[in-house]
């Protein structure tokens, strides 16, 4: 059958009719890499940012019970939980020892891709400056 025959009939022949689709293929396994980076990206950020959030949380606590030291460790731990749950966290443990007051924050993350979550924890410890 000559070349002009197929033309008339709509008949195209492919030098590669193996690889008919290939390209879409391609084309999926490209977009879930791109997926697979931007959700990657996306919880590592939301990581980041809510460790740094747990982290001024335990620091602003640990200043305030410092501050309240002196009225006693209920008072303190108190004051301390109040700005840990203000700051976007939670007052996990918080302990008096002379007039360093020591607390650990925890505070959670969603993760969108596995649909569950993640704790991260943060201490500080606060007390007097200087004699």
């Amino acid at each position: 059958m000559a070349r002009g025959s197929w033309k008339r009939r709509g008949l195209w022949r492919c030098e590669g009719a193996r690889e008919r689709g290939a390209g879409a293929v391609w084309v999926l396994a490209f977009m879930a890499v791109v997926w697979l980076v931007g959700a990657a990206v996306v919880v590592g950020g939301g990581v980041r940012i809510a460790r740094q959030r747990g982290e001024v949380a335990a620091d602003l606590a640990a200043l305030a019970g410092a501050a309240r030291v002196g009225e006693g460790e209920r008072s303190a731990c108190r004051v301390a939980g109040r700005i840990a749950n203000g700051s976007g966290g939670r007052l996990a443990v918080c302990s008096v020892r002379g007039a360093i007051v020591e607390v650990e924050v925890v505070v959670g993350v969603r993760v969108p891709v596995g649909g569950g979550g993640l704790r991260i924890v943060s201490r500080a410890r606060a007390g007097p400056v200087g004699p």
